[in-house]
């Protein structure tokens, strides 16, 4: 078969939507199978993320003319691959990555489409009315002319039902795995260089994520200031940061715990194994998502975690996770004395367990058969 993919996320995003474009993709590479792969992207970025698909004799990489590069003309070729792109109408199948699927595409090309979470429809708040409109209007075009859907959770396939009126025959649930660095256990002195490089306590509290209002970081500073100080870990904070970060600055600062909270915004993909795996639990109060891909990642990194009741967490965190009101630190600091004091071997253990049905081996075959029309 001839599969085409939408492959902006994979060459120009480094996080959750870039990450699950990569993993689709080396999901299919690994199966080794005898399709054909064209990667449609309005530009490349030079990372060590994508080298391998420049490299790859299989894939064949797809850019705009060059007199539709500039922008916002290479995003009005993104949206009509079918009238820019000369190879696009040989193609058996079209694979919107990250909610988009361009207009017009021949009855002949099957289309799949990925949705991640309709999080600015359940939350608009968090978005600007611009950016609701234009994402709607998108995922609901999708979702409209899809022969496919490919919903990341059970989570998601319901938002997908509820709030856009979708076929339930359509739609197929395929989880996302992390990166398979997660699984590479690093020594402990390994563990020591990364934690001196980014100065890291001996022991602490982890959450990775952007620090945005919708993960939620104030509820865990609120949790950790009211643990006990005698023999209290330390508190890391590793993502991006927003406009949100100036009320976790002025939280820290008034909760007193300055010393004690390190927030990390620019630390390299490859190191993130050896801070998770340094770890003594990590905790994740985020309101809402569509998947959560960094709880996969602490359960592969063999930590405690504790993330919020509700959404799709359980999905993700599995029977052995703690879980706690993203809206009550009281409850998240009484989860905290409890990991922070206890023996947590036993559910590390039956957390691995758990993680594997997350794997590429598993979801090979979903994604595979996904593609069977």
């Amino acid at each position: 078969m001839k599969i085409g993919f939408d492959a902006k996320r994979l060459f120009n995003n480094f996080t959750g939507l870039g990450n699950y474009s990569r993993f689709v993709l080396d999901t299919l590479l690994e199966a080794d199978t005898s399709d054909n792969y064209y990667l449609y992207t309005p530009k490349i970025k030079d990372r060590p993320e994508t080298k391998r698909y420049l490299q790859d004799p299989r894939l064949k990489i797809i850019t705009p003319p060059s007199w539709m590069k500039p922008s916002p003309l290479a995003a009005v070729w993104r949206s009509t691959l079918p009238i820019h792109s000369k190879e696009f109408s040989s193609l058996d199948i079209y694979h919107g990555l990250s909610h988009e699927l361009p207009m017009g595409i021949p009855a002949h090309v099957k289309s799949i489409v990925t949705i991640h979470d309709l999080i600015f429809l359940r939350y608009p708040e968090f978005y600007s009315g611009f950016d609701v409109m234009m994402h709607h209007q998108k995922v609901k075009h999708a979702c409209r002319v899809a022969d496919r859907i490919i919903a990341v959770s059970e989570q998601t396939a319901k938002d997908v039902i509820h709030f856009l009126k979708a076929d339930p025959a359509k739609i197929k649930v395929i989880y996302q795995g992390c990166h398979r660095q997660f699984r590479n256990k690093h020594t402990s002195e390994e563990i020591a260089v990364v934690k001196e490089k980014y100065g890291l306590p001996d022991s602490y509290v982890l959450m990775v994520g952007s620090i945005e209002s919708r993960k939620n970081a104030i509820t865990l500073l609120k949790a950790f200031a009211m643990l006990p100080k005698d023999g209290r870990p330390g508190l890391v904070l590793v993502g991006k940061g927003t406009t949100y970060l100036d009320e976790v600055k002025t939280t820290i600062a008034a909760l007193h715990i300055e010393k004690e909270v390190s927030l990390i915004h620019n630390a390299a993909f490859s190191d993130l194994p050896a801070i998770y795996q340094g770890a003594t639990v990590f905790a994740y109060p985020s309101l809402f998502e569509g998947f959560g891909i960094p709880i996969i990642e602490a359960i592969e990194s063999g930590i405690p975690v504790l993330t919020s009741k509700g959404s799709c967490f359980a999905e993700a965190g599995g029977a052995q996770a703690w879980y706690a009101d993203p809206q009550k630190p009281e409850e998240w600091t009484s989860c905290l004395k409890e990991i922070l004091g206890s023996d947590n071997h036993q559910r590390i253990a039956s957390q691995q367990e758990h993680v594997l049905k997350f794997r590429p081996e598993h979801n090979r075959i979903n994604l595979l058969n996904s593609y069977l029309f």
